[in-house]
């Protein structure tokens, strides 16, 4: 017997991707976000809410960097989703992760993300559920810790993990590795 829940926006798995963009000051600011995906062979599409410190970024810059998350950096990456560059100006800084200027587009590349895609913004819809950003991928970063013999990423060693919209959980290969807006959370009292 099935329970009617209503509406609600529940497929598992969400993607945890972390959106990558330089402030107006080139101060690097990471974003995770999970309401998006890749729309066409070279394109991905993201769905944000417009009054994000990252919206404004892609609409000054153009550009964006679209990285897979691994295990290792859980907290780092549930802070960036916790907190926001509008009101915190050394959100970064405060992980101690490191980051490099893309070399294809206007947008950082954090170094302990595994796989990276660099992307140009090719449009943003303003919509009633939402903005949307359609991003071109123009070219694709993986550490070489993540490829097989043959140069393929090898998804089991990006050690990725999804997000459970339904009770705000953190799984990696159908394991629960944390708790959503609490894992990053002690970061927000330094």
């Amino acid at each position: 017997m099935k329970k009617e829940l209503g509406v609600q926006p529940y497929l598992f798995p969400m993607p945890t991707y972390m959106i990558g963009t330089y402030n107006e000051d080139g101060t690097v600011d990471e974003m995770m976000m999970a309401w998006g995906g890749i729309c066409a062979e070279d394109m991905v599409a993201l769905n944000l809410e417009a009054d994000h410190k990252t919206v404004a970024n892609l609409r000054a810059r153009g550009a964006f960097t679209l990285a897979v998350p691994g295990t290792d950096t859980l907290r780092e990456s549930d802070f960036f989703g916790i907190a926001t560059s509008n009101k915190m100006a050394d959100k970064f800084e405060r992980t101690g992760l490191t980051a490099v200027k893309s070399s294809h587009v206007d947008a950082p590349v954090v170094a302990e993300y595994p796989l990276t895609l660099e992307c140009t913004v090719e449009r943003m819809e303003d919509e009633p559920y939402g903005l949307r950003v359609l991003g071109r991928i123009v070219n694709v970063l993986a550490d070489e810790s993540v490829l097989d013999e043959k140069g393929r990423i090898d998804a089991a060693k990006l050690h990725a993990f999804v997000f459970d919209q339904m009770r705000n959980g953190y799984y990696a290969v159908g394991e629960k590795i944390g708790q959503a807006w609490n894992a990053g959370a002690g970061l927000m009292k330094k």
